[in-house]
C-alpha cells in the first residue's frame, strides 16, 4: 500500500544527485554528437524534475520520474519502439534511475488552439492516438511486467478497495479531503463498482497502454503528424479510460455543455479504430463505462504522482480524494460540484 507514511524524499534534492544527471546528460549528448551550450532550465513538480538543456542543436529536455512514476522512463522507450511516428524517439532512458532525455517537440496541440480553436484539430489527433494504443494491445501484459501500473477493469475494484484503505492519502475528516460519511459511502459502492467493472471487462475490447492525461497540453502538433508526450499517468488498462481527462479538458476550454453534439463526434472519431471489432452501440457502452469508472484511475495516478516528500505536496493532495468523489457525479461529463 503507498500512504503518505511512505512517501519518499526527492531524488533530486541533493548536490550530489544533481551532478550525477548533469553528468549523466553531458555523455549522452556527446554520443549523439551534440554540445551543452548553457545552464539547464530546470522546472520542479513533487512528481518530477525537468531540465530544458540547451544545446548545440537546439533545446532538449531531461526528466526525471519520482518513485511513484518512474516507470514513464521505460514506457516512452518501448513506445517509440512500437509505435515511433506517434511519440518521440529519446535520445536516452535509464529505466532503473527512471530518467529520459528527449528532443524538443516544437509546439504543442494547445498552442495551435490558442491560434486556431477549431475542434477539427482534435479530430486528426485522436486517431493517431487509438492507432497507438491498438499497436500496443500485444505487449500490455510486457508493459506491466516492466513496471506500468495494472489498471485493467479485472483488478480495478480490488485497487479501490485498497484505495479506500488508505485514509492518510484521502485525507478522510480534514479540509479538502474526504467526509467520514463519503468515505463509508464509497465502501458500500464497492460491490456496484465491482459488477460494472466486471460488465466493462466482458465487453471484451483489450487492455492497452492509457495516458490517462491526455489533453492538448501533451500532444505536440508538427506537419508530420502528432506525438503524445507525458506518460507519468499512464497505466495498462481499458483504452477508452482516455476519454474522461480528454473529454472534459475539450469541454472546459471550449465552454461547451456535457451534452454537446461536437463532443459525441469527437468520441465517435476516436472510437473508427474499434469500428471493424465492434458495433457502435457496443463502444458507446464501453466508452460510458470506462470514463464512469476511470476516476479511481485519475484518483491512483495522484497518489502515485505525490509519492515524494516536497513542499508543493500539499498543493496537488486534494485531487486524491477529489477524483474519487467523482464516482458520485450522474456524468464524469458533468461540471464538478
Amino acid at each position: 500500500m503507498t500512504t503518505n507514511a511512505d512517501t519518499h524524499a526527492a531524488p533530486w534534492s541533493t548536490e550530489r544527485w544533481q551532478a550525477g544527471a548533469r553528468s549523466w546528460v553531458d555523455a549522452r549528448l556527446s554520443q549523439a554528437g551534440r554540445r551543452v551550450t548553457g545552464p539547464v532550465e530546470p522546472r520542479v513538480r513533487p512528481w518530477s524534475l525537468v531540465w530544458r538543456v540547451p544545446t548545440d542543436d537546439g533545446p532538449v529536455w531531461f526528466k526525471a520520474n519520482n518513485p511513484g512514476t518512474v516507470h514513464e522512463a521505460v514506457l516512452i522507450a518501448t513506445l517509440a519502439r512500437l509505435t515511433p511516428e506517434r511519440v518521440l524517439t529519446p535520445i536516452a532512458v535509464d529505466p532503473a534511475q527512471g530518467w529520459s532525455l528527449l528532443p524538443d517537440g516544437g509546439e504543442s496541440l494547445r498552442d495551435v488552439l490558442a491560434r486556431d480553436p477549431d475542434l477539427a484539430h482534435w479530430e486528426r489527433a485522436l486517431p493517431g492516438y487509438a492507432a497507438l494504443q491498438l499497436a500496443t494491445v500485444p505487449h500490455a501484459d510486457e508493459l506491466v511486467t516492466q513496471g506500468v501500473p495494472d489498471h485493467r477493469p479485472e483488478v480495478l475494484a480490488g485497487l479501490l478497495a485498497e484505495l479506500l484503505d488508505d485514509r492518510e492519502s484521502l485525507l478522510v475528516g480534514a479540509e479538502g479531503g474526504l467526509s467520514p460519511a463519503v468515505h463509508e459511502r464509497l465502501r458500500a459502492e464497492l460491490p456496484s463498482y465491482a459488477e460494472r467493472c466486471r460488465r466493462l471487462a466482458d465487453i471484451g475490447i483489450p487492455a492497452t497502454v492509457q495516458h490517462d492525461d491526455l489533453h492538448d497540453g501533451n500532444v505536440f502538433a508538427a506537419s508530420d503528424g502528432y506525438r503524445y508526450f507525458d506518460w507519468g499517468d499512464a497505466s495498462v488498462a481499458h483504452p477508452f479510460g482516455t476519454l474522461l481527462v480528454t473529454l472534459r479538458s475539450i469541454r472546459y476550454a471550449t465552454g461547451l455543455a456535457a451534452d454537446d453534439a461536437r463532443l459525441a463526434r469527437l468520441r465517435d472519431v476516436y472510437l473508427e479504430a474499434w469500428t471493424d471489432r465492434y458495433d457502435r452501440r457496443t463502444l458507446v457502452e464501453a466508452v460510458d463505462l470506462a470514463i464512469t469508472l476511470g476516476a479511481v484511475s485519475r484518483s491512483l495516478s495522484w497518489r502515485r504522482a505525490l509519492d515524494t516528500v516536497d513542499r508543493s505536496r500539499a498543493e496537488y493532495a486534494e485531487a486524491v480524494p477529489g477524483w474519487l468523489e467523482e464516482l458520485f457525479s450522474a456524468s464524469p461529463l458533468q461540471p464538478d460540484s
